[in-house]
């Protein structure tokens, strides 16, 4: 929290902690860079994902709060999921059927996360942000 105790700040020189070091700095602008390549190539490659390493490389390799690690998240997805879907599209891959139905359930959900980020703990939102990747990837490795 700053002076005003507001969570998190605007000012993109809190990213680089305070210093004017050139170095510093291009080292986060690369770290993000590697990060949002990774997570373009998840996403576009499994057609989700992308959150899953955005989140935690924001975290441990950026220090970046676990809420505004998420929030980022959701941001940096949108447009790697609009080029994804496009080709997803233009290749006939998507089941509009199914598609409008998650579509209703996934804005319901987003609403209601979205609420929630804003009033769980960061230790408690990395505990089932956790295990909901320890999850998927057991039913991914050993599920039917």
């Amino acid at each position: 929290m700053d002076e005003n105790g507001k969570q998190g700040s605007n000012n993109h020189q809190d990213n680089y902690k305070g210093t004017n070091d050139v170095s510093t700095r291009e080292k986060h602008i690369f770290r993000s860079i590697g990060i949002g390549l990774v997570t373009g190539l998840i996403n576009g490659l499994f057609g989700s994902g992308g959150g899953t390493i955005a989140v935690p490389a924001m975290v441990l390799l950026l220090d970046v709060d676990e809420h505004k690690a998420h929030a980022t998240a959701i941001s940096i997805i949108l447009p790697l999921t609009i080029i994804s879907a496009f080709f997803y599209i233009k290749n006939k891959y998507v089941d509009w059927n199914i598609t409008w139905k998650v579509i209703l359930g996934g804005i319901t959900g987003g609403y209601i996360g979205a609420k929630l980020l804003n009033i769980c703990p960061a230790s408690i939102l990395r505990r089932i942000f956790a295990a909901f990747m320890i999850f998927a990837a057991i039913r991914m490795l050993w599920g039917s």
